[in-house]
């Protein structure tokens, strides 16, 4: 999907950079307490707008898991991510296998594969501790 071309405005660059100096991959609401910090006056509304932006620019992932909010993510290249179904955590997940994946569908379709997301579901390593009766059948 091609980029939007806008400029970088003040907020949205505050925005970008609160967003890279994190992996915990934040909701919006989280994103608007680090960025008030520095920009006392923005509103919840002008953060909301300038991520959608920022996803339209290539410069963040929207990551929506069907609940009643997003999650959002600084790092724009194509990766994987674990979801904890304990505690709601997101991390990042270093695989070798998105030219392998894209080819596969390509085989074994007549379809074109320009990118994908995959998502893998569980529990984290600390939620495994507080579920010592993890029925794993």
């Amino acid at each position: 999907m091609p980029k939007t071309k806008k400029r970088m405005t003040k907020q949205r660059k505050k925005i970008l950079e609160v967003l890279k100096s994190t992996d915990t991959h934040p909701t919006a609401d989280w994103i608007y307490e680090q960025v008030k910090k520095d920009i006392p006056n923005i509103s919840l509304g002008t953060v909301y707008r300038n991520l959608n932006v920022l996803s339209e620019m290539g410069e963040i992932q929207v990551l929506e898991y069907g609940s009643n909010y997003s999650r959002y993510d600084g790092n724009p290249d194509d990766h994987y991510h674990f979801c904890c179904q304990g505690c709601d955590a997101v991390a990042d997940i270093d695989l070798n296998v998105k030219e392998k994946l894209n080819e596969e569908v390509e085989k074994q379709t007549s379809f074109r594969v320009f990118t994908h997301r995959t998502e893998f579901y569980g529990l984290c390593e600390e939620c495994q501790k507080n579920h010592n009766d993890l029925n794993t059948d």
